[in-house]
């Protein structure tokens, strides 16, 4: 496929990345390219795209050896053509590798080509990292901020605040340069008053945030809402949304989840900052002119970028390389897996130096669990993993029906009211329970945490009347009041994560699900552990614990069960299997802990495959109606081609243009009575004999500029779509030839071509459309958005949702 027509500029648009349109939970007030087949129809009210600010400044004149500004571009929410992608990406390489022969600086510039996608990973894992410290420092700082100040400087947390303080250890949370807002305002910390007055400012503080982040949400950046994921993924397959990796949306997203995050919302930051990493990527892409002019190889840059905010959300490098694996690539070479795992390393390097939590960790709940597990314990490891997949199924399935509900009433018009009611529900039933109350990845590091000796938690309250310990290994004990207690406000604060997290998420405020689901799963754990553990303590003369657990000794560990349950949960919503068990591996720094891990996240996906095969982020995709073909799941049903290619029998006939017989206003007169993104170009209208095809944008283009810059171009010219014109009479207009601007390598099929092989096509090479012919005469052309209606048709679903082109 070596052709002229494959080497382009890419055309810069004044309107790139900076656009602003809400997609999620929004009305679609924008004009759409249609991807539908080209079918004769009038579009009432389309006229035609005059090419503005496609100009340029260029003064090219031979339109079939230069390339134009704009030629080989995509507009917005259209998808790329991967393979016309990679093949200009080829010839460009081939081109520098031919160069690089004759001359020094040739040689030069080819070696910094070569070492330019490093150079970006770089780059990407130092902004990454550099950011998602400063999100965890400044949401740290501003969720101690809803409960006082530091009088030493109030840019100090909790925690900072009392570090230079003379208190003792158990008194730690207590020292005098921190003080609570009664004590500030009131002069005293006690009482029902100072309860009041605490409780009323850690609700107007939480009000505060999110109002601010659903107002700069709302006014700013659009897109900067949600976790992101599911755009992400759409994208990485090939879907173009402007602005939406964009320079606002950045700056927007990092500010506002801060803000969510102090808010106290059932939600996390770890998604979101998978979407500030891609958004780092982009914007780095401009750097450089491989990725600038390149949709695909952008791509590839994005598949890192996933894998290093992965790698500093939860300080797991290697499991956010398997997390953009698994999870959201399309596209993964072995040259993207090599920079994801350097990017990702950079990233997690930078965190690590930045040192946000004070703990010389890059995460807030890392652990060390020192004892090993018994195999008896696998039965309750999947109980867990039963429980997660169910949580998950449920979640999902009420999750997508209160967003659908939103998209389709008059709640989705009201979104600041809608995070404030949320936020004030969340607040007054948080604060009297302190393992609400707390932040959740608080949260989470109290219920990993393995009970020590210097623990003063109400979770470490336990009957101490052993003589000696070994080290820090204390044995099982009874469980003391609070424990009891603890317990308690563990399965309220589970019952109102389970609950209000269903509305949380998909709310206009960045919104990650990672946390939230951990919390969930840990909670669920902590609580099946503390209970497995007195039933061992109080009955260790039962068979099932005879031999392994004796009494005084320390068989069972509370928080490798939250661990586990955290786990499970987390997999049952999103159905991620190997990155799911490293990163929490890497959580934990346990080699030995893999199996439980593993055992409870299969448990949990078969348990949520069992209810719906969906996992959130793939029901967020087909509720937002976005063109995205899932490569995991099998077409099995027996339909062909001819089945699903446009038109069909009550179908106008197809739209075509002619090799060398139709004129200028001829084509023009096409493409604005008709709204499809490209068509097919034949010998003539009686043969039908397919020739190649031709996007709509170049069409454009071309003639726009013909017009402008190339003499005797006129209304009556004859466009021609060959090497060699036929013979016209002297008197006749310049002709305009556009062969170079026609793909020649269209991929066609036959109208017998089983449609399992089409989508095989489809998902594998990231066609955009796929010309049917039968006997080489063209009969039609199937679509991806013809593919999808015709997958959502075949599992009895609406193939009118998807909405995309």
């Amino acid at each position: 496929m070596d052709q002229k027509g494959y080497r382009r500029e890419s055309f810069q648009s004044a309107t790139s990345d900076e656009d602003m349109l809400e997609i999620a939970g929004a009305s679609m007030d924008f004009p759409m390219a249609d991807d539908d087949p080209p079918l004769d129809r009038d579009m009432a009210g389309f006229s035609l795209h005059n090419g503005g600010g496609m100009n340029g400044t260029s003064t090219m004149m031979d339109f079939l050896e230069e390339p134009l500004p704009g030629v080989g571009t995509y507009e917005d929410f259209n998808t790329i053509d991967w393979v016309r992608e990679k093949s200009r990406d080829r010839d460009r390489h081939r081109e520098i590798t031919n160069r690089s022969k004759e001359s020094t600086w040739a040689l030069l510039h080819s070696v910094s080509d070569a070492f330019s996608g490093w150079l970006l990973m770089l780059l990407i894992g130092l902004l990454a990292g550099s950011l998602a410290g400063l999100i965890d420092i400044s949401a740290h700082w501003m969720t101690d901020l809803k409960e006082g100040v530091c009088l030493a400087g109030f840019w100090f947390n909790h925690e900072h605040c009392c570090w230079k303080s003379n208190t003792t250890f158990t008194d730690r949370d207590k020292c005098p340069e921190w003080k609570s807002w009664s004590q500030l305002i009131l002069g005293h910390g006690e009482g029902a008053f100072a309860y009041i007055l605490n409780y009323f400012m850690y609700v107007i503080w939480a009000l505060m945030f999110s109002l601010l982040a659903v107002l700069l949400v709302k006014g700013f950046a659009p897109y900067a809402c949600g976790s992101g994921i599911p755009e992400i993924k759409t994208i990485l397959s090939g879907f173009i949304i402007r602005g939406y990796l964009g320079k606002w949306t950045l700056v927007i997203k990092t500010i506002t989840l801060v803000l969510a995050v102090s808010s106290g919302l059932s939600l996390g930051k770890e998604g979101p900052l998978v979407h500030v990493a891609c958004c780092c990527g982009n914007i780095l892409c401009h750097l450089f002119t491989k990725y600038r002019k390149n949709e695909a190889k952008r791509r590839e840059v994005l598949s890192a970028a996933a894998a290093a905010g992965v790698s500093v959300a939860f300080g797991a490098p290697i499991g956010g390389v398997l997390f953009s694996l698994e999870e959201v690539s399309y596209y993964f070479p072995l040259k993207t897996l090599w920079r994801s795992f350097f990017a990702a390393l950079v990233a997690a390097f930078t965190l690590r130096s930045i040192n946000p939590f004070g703990n010389s960790r890059l995460v807030l709940f890392y652990v060390e669990f020192h004892m090993p597990w018994h195999l008896l314990e696998l039965v309750p490891f999947i109980l867990l993993g039963i429980f997660g997949g169910l949580w998950g199924a449920f979640f999902i399935r009420s999750n997508i029906a209160w967003c659908r509900r939103r998209k389709t009433t008059r709640l989705g018009k009201y979104p600041v009211l809608e995070v404030l009611v949320v936020t004030a529900i969340t607040a007054v039933l948080a604060f009297p329970n302190e393992y609400t109350r707390m932040s959740t990845s608080e949260l989470i590091s109290e219920l990993f945490n393995d009970c020590g000796i210097l623990d003063s938690s109400q979770l470490c309250e336990y009957v101490n009347d052993f003589n000696s310990t070994k080290g820090d290994d204390l044995p099982d004990r009874a469980a003391g009041p609070g424990v009891y207690t603890a317990m308690w406000q563990l399965a309220l604060a589970l019952v109102m994560k389970v609950f209000i997290t269903i509305f949380t998420f998909g709310m206009k405020v960045p919104s990650g699900l990672f946390i939230p689901s951990m919390a969930v799963g840990a909670i669920a754990g902590r609580l099946l552990g503390v209970a497995v553990e007195q039933l061992a303590f109080y009955h260790h003369d039962w068979a099932i614990f005879s031999g392994w657990c004796s009494q005084g000794a320390d068989c069972i560990t509370p928080g490798l069960y939250a661990m586990v349950g955290a786990a499970a949960c987390l997999g049952g919503v999103t159905r991620m299997t190997v990155s799911l068990v490293v990163i929490m591996f890497e959580l934990t720094g346990g080699l030995e802990y893999i199996v439980p891990l593993m055992a409870a996240a299969m448990t949990s996906k078969w348990v949520a495959d069992a209810v719906g095969r969906e996992g959130i982020y793939d029901a967020h995709i087909r509720l937002n109606g976005y063109p995205f073909l899932e490569a995991k799941e099998e077409f099995s049903h027996k339909t062909r081609a001819m089945d699903v290619m446009r038109p069909r029998k009550s179908d106008a006939p197809l739209t075509v243009i002619t090799q060398d017989s139709m004129s200028v206003e001829d084509v023009e007169t096409i493409v604005s009575k008709t709204t499809y993104s490209g068509y097919p170009v034949v010998v003539s209208r009686a043969s039908q004999r397919l020739v190649g095809f031709v996007l709509r944008r170049d069409l454009i283009i071309s003639i726009e500029n013909a017009r402008k810059k190339q003499d005797g171009i006129v209304s009556t010219s004859v466009v021609c779509f060959t090497d060699y014109c036929p013979p016209l009479p002297p008197s006749s207009p310049s002709v305009l030839k556009l062969r170079s601007i026609l793909d020649l390598s269209p991929f066609t099929v036959t109208d017998e071509t089983p449609m399992e092989i089409v989508v095989d096509i489809f998902r594998k090479l990231g066609l955009r459309q796929c010309l049917v012919t039968h006997n080489g005469k063209l009969l039609g052309i199937i679509t991806k958005k013809d593919v999808l209606k015709h997958i959502a048709q075949m599992a009895n679903q609406d193939p009118d949702s998807i909405l995309f082109n």
